[in-house]
């Protein structure tokens, strides 16, 4: 249960919507698939991007996302009334609706025998699960939306285009936020959230993905930070889904430093290397 809360991030409603969220995640990559072979009649490997030649921008899309949470988790403890819990009472908060009082008292037992703190586990798992299982489900979103859309939105330029896609990114994920993923306590200020949220993280995957030269990096990242960002609320106690977590108010404020990290880095690095 742990495992798969920080595998795929968020507080799922029943299994029914977890397996529909599940599958929403590879919508993009098929509508991608059939506009590019049936209707543009090209291939798809190449034009969109799909390559396994590795680089460091493999290694920054694997290690950013819990570098993110991580700086989270910092950032949310500044806002009034949230404390740090390293016996995790907001995690097990966030459960107590979706687990039975039996199963919540074991969950708590077995986290306190533990010889290690749950969140190196969770930190391990993270990482495992964002370059094998969540890059697959990642995959199935970044061939749309890095792939095939930043192709075909190019000539917008990076900020105009990073910006158009996750404007359509964050509207595509409106049904299962209203279903309660990721603001399962405020679903409907959530939809608004999610693409603030959307808006922010877009320009990260396409810069990763532009300097990899692949939307496998893409899908790195995308998987891990589902992976992570669990992370960012594990030992918290206090706030709320709008303002903890890399979906809320404090990881807004980090992905927009990172953002204005992205744009330094094009604008003095990238291009004096």
């Amino acid at each position: 249960m742990v495992f798969l809360y920080f595998a795929f991030g968020g507080k799922w409603v029943s299994p029914g919507s977890f397996i529909i969220s599940l599958f929403y995640m590879f919508i993009p990559m098929i509508v991608a698939i059939v506009v590019q072979k049936l209707i543009y009649k090209e291939p798809v490997k190449g034009p969109l991007g799909i390559s396994f030649k590795l680089n460091r921008w493999f290694i920054i899309a694997w290690l950013l996302p819990p570098i993110v949470a991580f700086a989270t988790m910092g950032i949310s403890l500044l806002f009034p009334g949230v404390q740090y819990s390293p016996e995790m009472a907001g995690m097990m908060e966030l459960f107590k609706d979706t687990l039975t009082p039996e199963q919540l008292q074991q969950m708590e037992s077995e986290t306190a025998a533990l010889s290690v703190h749950p969140i190196w586990l969770g930190l391990l798992q993270g990482l495992i699960a964002g370059v094998t299982v969540n890059a697959v489900a990642g995959f199935g979103e970044e061939l749309g939306w890095r792939g095939f859309l930043q192709k075909e939105l190019g000539f917008l330029g990076f900020w105009k285009s990073s910006a158009l896609i996750g404007l359509v990114w964050g509207v595509w994920h409106a049904p299962i936020i209203l279903q309660g993923h990721n603001y399962p306590q405020h679903p409907v200020a959530g939809v608004f959230m999610m693409i603030v949220f959307t808006l922010l993280i877009s320009p990260i995957f396409s810069y990763i993905r532009l300097r990899a030269k692949s939307v496998i990096a893409a899908a790195i990242a995308h998987g891990t930070l589902n992976g992570t960002a669990g992370l960012a609320i594990m030992v918290l106690k206090g706030g709320n889904d709008l303002t903890v977590g890399v979906t809320g108010l404090a990881g807004f404020i980090v992905l927009f430093l990172v953002n204005i990290g992205i744009f330094m880095h094009n604008r003095y690095v990238a291009h004096s290397s």
